[in-house]
């Protein structure tokens, strides 16, 4: 009786192993890769060079948060008008493709600054905020639409 207690007792200590390796595997999860995020200030020959690099890549917005008089002033060529100092500003950024890449511009740099920051709390995975507005791409002799 005391063989058969001994053998049971190592049988059910080995299945206890057994089980117990095994159970992390049935429930562990694959690893999924979560997006790398870019946020980046980047000078207006940097925002010049980014254009021509995605100049046929459709998840390329370049996204100007100035006010419409200030738009029709000159503008990049194919920027997307959204004010900053509209009501519907932080809904309308919002309402964007998230996984798209974007490169903002202001007149000087400070409105797309804080939009920048909207935008990474808004979970935004590329953006590119373009120091210094579109004074210094002017200043540079970049080329706008009017």
């Amino acid at each position: 009786m005391r063989k058969l207690r001994l053998v049971l007792s190592v049988l059910l200590i080995i299945g206890g192993v057994i089980m117990g390796s095994c159970v992390g595997s049935e429930t562990a999860t694959p690893n999924q890769e979560t997006p790398t995020r870019i946020i980046e200030n980047i000078t207006p020959p940097g925002a010049f060079t980014l254009i021509q690099d995605n100049e046929d890549n459709p998840d390329f917005v370049i996204l100007d948060v100035r006010t419409q008089e200030e738009f029709a002033g000159g503008y990049m060529e194919d920027a997307i008008n959204l004010d900053y100092y509209s009501e519907t500003f932080r809904d309308g950024l919002n309402k964007l493709d998230k996984d798209k890449k974007y490169l903002i511009y202001c007149r000087s740099g400070g409105r797309s600054g804080n939009a920048l920051n909207i935008m990474v709390e808004l979970d935004f995975i590329e953006v590119y905020n373009m120091s210094g507005g579109i004074i210094i791409w002017d200043a540079e002799g970049l080329p706008t639409v009017k």
